[in-house]
């Protein structure tokens, strides 16, 4: 998808309603977990933010994902956006995801031009309210890893994103008792699947409605 028609069409659509629970729902596994959905958050939740990045290569439109390295934790090896949790000293949640995408990858933050946020969604599994933030530069950014919270970057081509044929289901065993109808993308072998697929939902519908 050419990198001016998809900037154009996310202006479009984010000066709109955004889909939110509707558009999220679509790549949520199944049974879904509603706690993500409930108004009433719990008390000691924790607030981050992550950057969808818009930039163009050869006329079309990409943007990074990440692949967190394995450790003892519920995010461990998952494919993710550049982002992490809201300091006390940051000013917003667009200010966290910028500050969180430079430490990450190397994006120099002075250079995105935000478009906006999408609709929050909570991951019960963390215990973290997740604010998308859209942005985009008018080059190809140099990415670089940091060592200890990143495995990998992927560059992953909207027109990809938006085709059926990589948009897949598998049943996911989390533990020994629970089992998982869950959507996901496959991106470069990888599995983008819970809350970085439901946001990816929402991107994907915000390309459809601005047109």
């Amino acid at each position: 998808m050419d990198f001016e028609e998809v900037i154009q069409r996310l202006k479009n659509s984010l000066s709109r309603q955004l889909p939110g629970k509707e558009a999220q729902m679509r790549m949520s596994p199944q049974p879904v977990d509603m706690r993500r959905f409930d108004t009433k958050l719990p008390s000691n939740y924790r607030k981050g933010a992550v950057l969808i990045l818009i930039y163009p290569q050869e006329k079309q439109a990409f943007f990074p994902l990440i692949k967190r390295p394995e450790y003892i934790g519920v995010h461990s090896g998952q494919i993710a956006f550049p982002g992490g949790k809201m300091d006390e000293g940051d000013e917003n949640e667009v200010f966290t995801a910028l500050r969180e995408a430079e430490e990450e990858v190397a994006v120099n933050a002075s250079k995105v031009e935000v478009l906006g946020r999408m609709s929050d969604l909570f991951i019960p599994a963390s215990n973290f309210l997740v604010s998308p933030v859209i942005g985009y530069v008018d080059h190809i950014p140099e990415f670089v890893p940091e060592e200890r919270e990143v495995q990998r970057i992927i560059s992953a081509r909207v027109a990809d994103i938006v085709s059926p044929e990589i948009q897949k289901k598998t049943i996911l065993e989390i533990g020994n008792q629970i089992k998982l109808d869950t959507p996901y993308f496959e991106v470069e072998k990888e599995m983008v699947w819970g809350a970085t697929a439901m946001i990816l939902g929402e991107f994907i519908e915000l390309l459809e409605k601005g047109k």
